[in-house]
């Protein structure tokens, strides 16, 4: 036989663009359509129905950037077309084919009831099936015109990114308004010839089914009438079934498709907008859904939930529907998908707690998995926090963007830092926006990694990003793809039923101990600082709020414990630890906007702090000490004066005029404190830091070097540093000014003034406080570059085969060589508040208050010396998708703390955090809850959710080992609990001489529930 494939194909091909494609739709009439510019932000849609419409022609421009037009549109369904499918066909002019970040729109049913949304890829909306003929057709139809960020796809900036640099002028051009007869006939032969020509091109050339489908697409072709495609569709359709019916080989791969419609709380859009999202792809789905029986969506981020809950009811009502009927599937548990590295440990639980809580609360739901698709890489305290939040399974595909290394599995135990584990699925399909294309089931099968082992997959299917979800086209893909020789067998299911099956075939799956590092999207560690910087307070500041309203309910009659006020601060908090929001990967408007909301929560939180010390009494000038840790340091009074206190753990003192054992003494460029001496040079770096305490030089070079790097990565700006970075770089070391600021035996300082690049300057006050080996650098910025990051590098003369930095509930430890691949890809990495180096004997640690990206490198001295080196990322200057991220004014402070363990550093990281306070408070009451025992570390302290007054306390093992001890309490103890992280009781716990006593292994989290006497 002649090889005739590339004439048929292409045949194909042309007849099904050209003419099968174009027939779909049988026949139309236009919509009479009239149009009204809301001004500003969206309105209502009473206060769009009430607005003067006027008269608006196709083919006419429209909206401004981030604008509202609605439309209004009139037609009447011809008599004619009784008895047949009628929809309303609506384009808007639509760039492209992603839904997501373009002009897109809500169509509202006079009365105001949503219906159904248009977006690129689905632009019909149903009217009647079958059509009596006459039937009047009034919508109005809510356009948003958002500008497509990626058209120069993140080549070029853009000031389309925040509607006040945006412009006015129209980006779109209406296309079409019409009513329109579905012809069902054609509109299934165009799926059945897409799903066999891609099935086909994907088989291998010598497999028999792929000629057999060639030559069935050829005679199909033949019975294709090319001037009455209506007419002879049931004739092509005909010749291909016989090749559509054969059934998948017996040991076919299974796909389980899950509906999905992933959809960012903020991206390339603001938050506002994404309000509006959800509506629109909320309605198509649940639309959807009255169509297939057999579909099943699921459905995470409770965030979105309850937008639509509050402002559009209708569309609530249907996914509560849908819920009932078993179409819609709840899942993930966490208030937003979060990124996977950066929020704080308290801050990840209550992801999970607020997330779980709200589906148990509206649907009766208790979902069973995380589902985090997208997120940047994901912590190794994951584990033991999904399972302590009652799920059992974890899902993502992130990690398939692997810049170097192939990750190794699709389905496995991921165990977390503390020795959970959790069962886990990387969809080999390598997206969650899959449509059943033959390309995707050819790789799905192709990219497996456990055959042999298991014999199935998942696949969220369905357009996303910015939403839109499945489409009546890909439920259609998938009934053809149930049962096809050739093909993966896909089953539209559940993924719990997913889950289900897969653990139970591959019950032995492999296991990846430790963090899912993505190797990519590392610079997300560092952009946009004071977004970083708001969420590192804020976490902060809600748990010094909850502490002294928690002691002041316990103490101060008539105090009320603000849980309305706290549960809204964190649920602000929760939304912008999004996985493009914390990550500074999103346009300026929305960094505008989480600036604004974290000096809104900072301001809220202050004064709910105040008013809980105030409700203690007044009479003597108190200092409160929010750290789970006892602290002897010095302290800034309400006029600026230096004290020193010793208070308390989760307690208060009065300011009392404690003498320090180790006074500070300035000479020349030279603080020393007895416990360390530092040495300033001319250049403003450290030349020396010498640990009197153990009598050695901590510094293998200049100190606190901070060093300018050309960055701009190969693609991402704002995601991405590329290793290539490291090459180009101007080291600061002209200082304008190096001074003398402070000389007070409680606290020496001197300051260090740059200027640089592009009329950047850089002031550091370096400090040195008494009883206290803790150096400072407070930091002020006035930062204009672009396309460059700051590092301040800290070379020790310390030989550390590996580095520990600070995760959520402990500390991971990463090798500082870089042997193998593996460890090359790491040179970027995150942390929390501090980083840790040692050799046996000594160690060393870099604390900060608001930043996350670190690199950690070693190098031999011809000395035979071993130099490790911690360089912080500062700042970065990034131009898209904010051609400003970063730009103006940054202040944070970061420590040098030599000679310090584990248990010091950890310690050292709260103090900096979680600076003392100081006010006006009568007495002394007890602490609410006090920890005795090594590494026993208590992270939370609050009432009980449910307004009992029970006390909860979180805690967990901070050093990597096996602790004991007794948690005590300030108040009479009547009982307690050992809960999961929602507060329901697990166990009862003893108490013991009034305490409970606990053990904790390595990492561990315990949250206790006690009950007051």
């Amino acid at each position: 036989m002649h090889d005739e494939r590339t004439r048929i194909e292409e045949r194909v091909q042309r007849a099904h663009d050209q003419r099968i494609k174009p027939a779909v739709y049988a026949a139309t009439v236009p919509f009479e359509v009239e149009a009204w510019q809301a001004p500003g932000e969206p309105v209502s849609f009473e206060e769009a129905a009430a607005a003067r419409y006027e008269p608006f022609a196709m083919n006419t421009p429209w909206g401004p950037p981030w604008g509202t037009t609605w439309f209004r549109m009139r037609g009447q369904v011809p008599a004619e077309w009784a008895g047949k499918r009628v929809e309303a066909v609506i384009d808007l002019g639509f760039v492209g084919d992603w839904p997501g970040n373009q002009a897109e729109a809500l169509v509202h049913l006079a009365d105001g009831r949503p219906l159904k949304a248009v977006n690129p890829l689905n632009q019909y909306v149903p009217i009647a099936n079958p059509a009596t003929g006459g039937e009047q057709i009034d919508y109005l139809v809510e356009a948003a015109s958002n500008p497509d960020i990626l058209k120069d796809n993140f080549s070029k900036t853009t000031p389309m990114g925040d509607k006040l640099t945006a412009g006015s002028a129209p980006l779109y051009t209406f296309q079409r308004a019409d009513l329109a007869v579905l012809d069902e006939e054609v509109f299934h032969l165009d799926l059945d010839l897409q799903v066999l020509r891609e099935l086909m091109v994907h088989l291998p050339d010598h497999e028999p089914r792929r000629h057999e489908i060639l030559h069935a697409l050829d005679r199909a072709m033949d019975a294709l009438d090319l001037d009455d495609v209506s007419g002879s569709a049931t004739a092509v359709r005909e010749v291909l079934a016989p090749v559509l019916a054969k059934p998948a080989h017996a040991s076919a791969h299974t796909v389980s498709g899950v509906g999905h419609a992933h959809i960012d709380s903020a991206w390339l859009w603001p938050i506002r907008e994404t309000k509006r999202k959800t509506s629109r792809t909320f309605s198509n789905v649940t639309a959807l859904a009255d169509e297939y029986e057999d579909f099943i969506f699921a459905c995470s981020q409770a965030q979105q939930y309850e937008w639509v809950r509050d402002n559009y009811p209708h569309v609530w009502a249907r996914i509560q529907d849908s819920v009932k009927k078993g179409q819609w599937a709840p899942v993930g548990g966490m208030w937003v998908e979060a990124d996977g590295n950066l929020p704080g440990g308290e801050a990840m639980a209550r992801q999970l707690i607020h997330g779980k809580r709200f589906f148990i609360e509206h649907f009766g739901i208790e979902t069973k998995g995380v589902w985090l698709p997208d997120s940047f890489g994901y912590t190794a305290a994951y584990p033991q926090l999904a399972k302590l939040a009652g799920n059992e399974w974890f899902l993502t595909q992130k990690i398939s963007w692997n810049q170097t290394n192939k990750f190794p599995h699709h389905t496995f135990w991921w165990e977390g830092i503390d020795g959970t584990r959790i069962f886990t699925h990387f969809p080999p399909v390598d997206t969650y926006n899959a449509r059943f294309s033959g390309e995707e089931m050819d790789r799905a099968v192709r990219n497996y990694s456990e055959k042999g082992g298991g014999t199935r997959s998942l696949a969220p299917f369905g357009w996303g990003d910015g939403g839109g979800g499945p489409t009546r086209e890909i439920m259609e893909r998938a009934r053809r793809l149930a049962d096809l020789e050739g093909s993966p067998k896909v089953v539209v299911e559940h993924p719990d039923d997913f889950f289900a099956q897969a653990r139970a075939e591959y019950p032995d799956a492999p296991v990846w101990v430790g963090e899912l590092y993505l190797e990519l999207h590392r610079a997300t560690y560092t952009s946009q600082a004071r977004t970083k910087q708001g969420n590192r307070r804020s976490e902060h500041k809600l748990r010094e709020a909850e502490l002294w309203a928690t002691t002041a309910a316990l103490h101060a009659p008539g105090y009320s414990y603000p849980y309305e006020k706290l549960d809204r601060l964190w649920k602000t908090v929760l939304l912008h630890q999004f996985h493009d929001i914390l990550p500074g990967s999103s346009i300026a408007w929305v960094h505008r906007e989480a600036e604004a909301e974290y000096a809104r929560v900072a301001e809220e939180l202050e004064v709910l702090t105040a008013e809980a010390v105030a409700a203690l009494g007044a009479g003597s000038t108190r200092v409160f000490n929010t750290s789970p840790f006892d602290r002897s340091e010095v302290v800034r009074t309400a006029d600026r004066a230096l004290a020193y206190v010793e208070v308390p753990a989760n307690g208060s003192a009065p300011l009392a005029d404690a003498e320090p054992a180790q006074p500070v003494r300035v000479s020349g460029r030279v603080l020393d404190n007895g416990l360390v001496r530092v040495e300033v040079a001319e250049d403003g770096t450290l030349s020396s830091v010498f640990d009197v305490r153990a009598q050695r030089e901590v510094l293998a070079s200049a100190g606190n070097l901070l060093r300018l790097h050309t960055d701009l990565p190969n693609y991402w700006d704002a995601w991405d540093i590329d290793s290539h970075y490291r090459n180009r770089y101007t080291d600061l070391l002209e200082a304008s000014s190096v001074e003398v600021v402070s000389e007070d035996p409680l606290e020496g300082a001197i300051r260090v003034t740059r200027s640089f690049g592009k009329g950047s300057t850089i002031t550091q006050t370096i400090s040195v406080r008494a009883d206290s080996p803790r150096i400072d650098f407070a930091t002020e910025i006035d930062w204009h570059e672009a396309e460059k990051i700051l590092k301040a590098a800290f070379p020790v003369d310390v030989r550390a085969a590996h580095s520990s930095a600070e995760i959520q509930f402990g500390h991971v430890q990463r090798p500082t060589h870089t042997n193998t691949t593996w460890e090359s890809a790491r040179f970027e990495v995150s942390g929390h508040r501090w980083v840790h180096v040692a050799e046996p004997g000594y160690g060393v640690a870099v604390l900060n208050d608001s930043t996350y990206g670190h690199d950690v490198s070693r190098t031999v001295r011809e000395d035979g010396g071993t130099t490790t080196t911690v360089r912080l990322s500062l700042v970065r200057a990034p131009r898209i998708p904010d051609p400003e991220a970063d730009q103006g004014r940054h202040r944070f402070t970061y420590s040098l703390l030599p000679g310090a363990s584990i248990e010091d550093t950890v310690a050292e990281g709260y103090s900096l955090n979680l600076p003392l306070r100081v006010a006006d408070a009568a007495g002394a009451p007890e602490p609410v809850v006090s920890a005795a025992g090594e590494n026993v570390t208590v992270e939370a302290v609050k009432l009980a959710d449910d307004e009992s007054g029970d006390v909860v306390v979180r805690l967990y093992e901070s050093g990597g080992g096996r602790a004991t001890g007794v948690l005590r309490t300030g108040f009479p103890l009547a009982g307690a609990q050992i809960t999961d992280l929602l507060e329901r009781p697990l166990e009862d716990a003893p108490v013991e001489d009034g305490g409970v006593p606990v053990a904790l292994r390595p990492f561990q989290v315990l949250t206790l529930r006690l009950r007051r006497g």
